[in-house]
């Protein structure tokens, strides 16, 4: 194959993750040719928090993945904690289960491969262009002719620059650039409880995974980090540390020997769910707070409603304009409320007085802890 002959398809999809997974498993299934290019190898680990709301079983089970309790445990209770330590255990409905993206992406790449989906690792899309009704997907030498592509290359990509969105070729102010960091540890916490524990100018969440690991995964801005010398440790010990919680984690939770995975540049400034024709799903179509419920349940969602009006337009029965039109409508009306709604409760956390005041009420008013959590979770889908 050279750059003088492009490989014809019906889908391109640029990006591995659970959007770009999902979506490739039901367009091959529905008869279509799909070529899925990661620039991973699976399995692989990424920075998530690696909670999935029950509102993503039933669909994780169409795609054939059997996810029982014994090995992913459930996940029923919610603790959170301002800095100073202030804390609030409650019911979480309707909840949710712990699994790890090592575990779940590599699943989702089986059943992928099985449905017949052309997936090619370890490459790195470069390029996608519009051109005479089709999109070109370029990576390195390789071509791609697609009649329809798929954007779901994460949280920051180079094609971000490549398509002049405005969040990656605008410099963030101090408050609105991110680091998220994660890693895998034991730790002696109730297997079904998740646990947000706020510090100064961020939150980190505790919750178990498989093989009695729990995934532990914090957010702050970057600004904490160069105060420290740009010394995760060192940040963590002098301010993730400061609440009690997340100091006795640091005690005495086994770290083994791993060392963390963290990304930089993380952005919530909103994206557009189109980019020259290109459908955006999970993060390329907006970082999700990770207060609004889950962005992995978010990105599966997006992946079922791109897939099924993919399918209507490669069918001819719907044209691209109504094809592009309706996606961006079914995605502002299925996620829009949640969006705002984890944006409004994430302005309360990483900041020492508001946490602790929203924890206060939460405490004294157990309907406003509930009605939160219902705005944060979806229906099934």
């Amino acid at each position: 194959m050279t750059v003088e002959q492009p490989f014809e398809t019906d889908i391109a999809i640029a990006g591995g993750g659970l959007a770009g997974l999902s979506a490739a498993i039901l367009l091959a299934r529905q008869g279509h040719s799909v070529v899925l290019l990661e620039k991973n190898e699976y399995p692989f680990h990424r920075v998530c928090g690696e909670y999935i709301s029950e509102e993503s079983r039933p669909f994780l089970a169409s795609l054939g993945l059997d996810l029982p309790a014994t090995t992913y445990p459930l996940i029923r209770q919610l603790q959170l904690s301002a800095p100073a330590g202030l804390s609030l255990l409650t019911d979480l409905q309707p909840g949710g289960f712990g699994i790890s993206r090592y575990r779940l992406d590599d699943l989702l790449a089986q059943q992928a491969r099985a449905a017949g989906v052309r997936l090619m690792t370890g490459l790195k899309v470069d390029a996608i262009q519009y051109r005479n009704g089709k999109q070109e997907m370029q990576a390195g030498k390789l071509r791609f002719a697609a009649k329809l592509a798929l954007g779901c290359f994460g949280k920051r990509s180079n094609l971000d620059l490549g398509f002049k969105r405005p969040f990656a070729i605008h410099k963030p102010g101090k408050a609105g650039n991110y680091i998220a960091v994660k890693y895998h540890v034991r730790y002696d916490q109730p297997i079904d409880t998740i646990a947000l524990h706020n510090f100064d100018q961020g939150y980190c969440g505790i919750s178990a995974v498989e093989n009695n690991q729990y995934c532990l995964c914090y957010l702050t801005i970057a600004d904490n980090l160069a105060r420290c010398g740009n010394n995760i440790p060192q940040m963590e010990a002098t301010i993730l540390a400061q609440n009690p919680f997340l100091r006795n984690i640091w005690q005495t939770a086994d770290f083994g020997d791993r060392k963390p995975i963290s990304i930089s540049q993380v952005s919530f400034a909103p994206k557009s769910t189109l980019e020259n024709h290109v459908l955006m799903i999970g993060d390329a179509a907006g970082l999700i707070t990770p207060l609004c419920g889950n962005g992995m349940s978010i990105a599966m969602h997006g992946a079922k409603l791109a897939a099924g009006l993919g399918d209507s337009f490669l069918r001819g029965k719907i044209s691209r304009s109504v094809l592009e039109a309706q996606y961006q409508r079914q995605w502002k009306q299925h996620f829009g409320r949640r969006l705002q709604a984890g944006r409004a409760i994430q302005y309360f956390f990483g900041n020492p007085r508001l946490s602790n005041w929203l924890l206060r009420a939460g405490r004294m008013s157990p309907a406003l802890t509930r009605f939160l959590i219902k705005q944060t979770h979806g229906e099934n889908f």
